[in-house]
């Protein structure tokens, strides 16, 4: 069963099309991402599931029931729906326990849910302390236990992890994520961010105009992207002119064996993509048949492995990734490339 249904919704400001026609599903007990950049219509989504804005046409039904419709509006206290917003918005005068246990009725909070979420959240033992005595990332695992406590039909994640530094981002996930799991619960993260919706979601729907363009795993989302613009958005994309002709892909790099596609009798142009963990970076002198060289520009260097920026000889500039330990090339290098595995191509416009 879906926890979640959303039709064809549609919401407009003024003439700018903020949904034009948004359909995804999220079943019970998983969290999905919704992924997008900044205008694309994710946040004026969650706040029409949330209640907080009037769909202008489609539906969205919570458990089944209609939320959202033609004629029907049910306000957001009655949705079953919990927002944890990018910022906690605790109550300051409020100890943790009185924020977590907000709303909830008397014989809930008596039943040991406020502790039992909080130590979920890896806060066991915090109850007692104010919001200010908090870092950030705390504050945010008492907004994330204070919508978890009344076991709402869905939680709404409004990028959570904006507003904090990249360590704690990193720590902060992989709890979320856990303490969802544990509790069962059903979740929508709107985020920008590409690697947070790969790493926590059970399924992503990347947003585009007000539209869900491509919806799947985090695998297939990343390896089978519905076109170049999903490619180039979801992690690095290198992105080649090409040439597709049985089976193969002619490319500025050397050739490559194509996903499944139609058959192509005649020479097909193509954009081709290749991921930079694709490309086998050697040195020049050690090229092996077929590769072609090109010169390092830069190096990027990330502890667990490298990017490596080359130009062809025809300006053409791309990355290779390599792994921590790997030969490692200096800018002003000349190196041999050669492409590793089977690429992924669509037919170029003309024009």
């Amino acid at each position: 069963m879906s926890a979640l249904s959303i039709s064809d919704a549609e919401k407009a400001w003024g003439d700018v099309r903020a949904l034009a026609g948004v359909s995804l599903t999220v079943p019970t007990g998983s969290l999905v991402a919704v992924l997008g950049p900044s205008g694309c219509g994710k946040t004026t989504l969650l706040r029409c599931v949330a209640g907080l804005e009037r769909l202008d046409a489609g539906r969205i039904a919570v458990d089944g029931r209609d939320v959202a419709g033609p004629r029907t509006h049910v306000p957001t206290h009655r949705r079953r729906i919990a927002l944890v917003p990018q910022e906690g918005a605790l109550f300051p005068h409020l100890s943790v326990a009185d924020n977590v246990g907000y709303g909830l009725d008397r014989a809930t909070r008596r039943s040991g849910r406020i502790a039992e979420v909080l130590a979920l959240v890896g806060l066991d033992g915090y109850g007692d302390r104010m919001p200010h005595q908090l870092s950030g990332g705390q504050q945010q695992r008492v907004a994330l236990a204070r919508a978890l406590a009344p076991r709402p039909s869905l939680i709404l994640l409004d990028e959570p992890f904006s507003a904090l530094d990249a360590g704690l981002r990193a720590d902060l996930r992989r709890d979320v994520r856990a303490a969802l799991r544990a509790d069962g619960a059903t979740a929508v993260l709107v985020t920008h961010d590409q690697g947070e919706a790969l790493s926590l979601a059970d399924e992503v729907a990347v947003m585009r105009d007000g539209r869900v363009v491509q919806m799947g795993t985090p695998t297939s989302v990343y390896r089978t992207p519905a076109d170049p613009w999903v490619a180039a958005f979801v992690g690095e994309a290198v992105l080649l002119p090409g040439t597709a002709h049985q089976g193969r892909a002619q490319t500025p790099i050397g050739t490559a064996p194509i996903l499944p596609t139609a058959a192509d009798e005649a020479p097909t142009p193509v954009t081709v993509l290749i991921r930079p963990e694709q490309l086998d970076l050697t040195a020049a002198h050690r090229a092996a048949p077929g590769a072609v060289t090109a010169t390092v520009l830069r190096r990027d260097f990330h502890g667990h492995d490298t990017l490596t920026v080359v130009r062809l000889a025809d300006g053409t500039e791309l990355a290779a990734r390599s792994l921590d330990g790997a030969e490692h090339h200096g800018p002003g290098s000349e190196v041999a490339l050669k492409i590793r595995d089977t690429v992924l191509a669509w037919p170029r416009q003309r024009g």
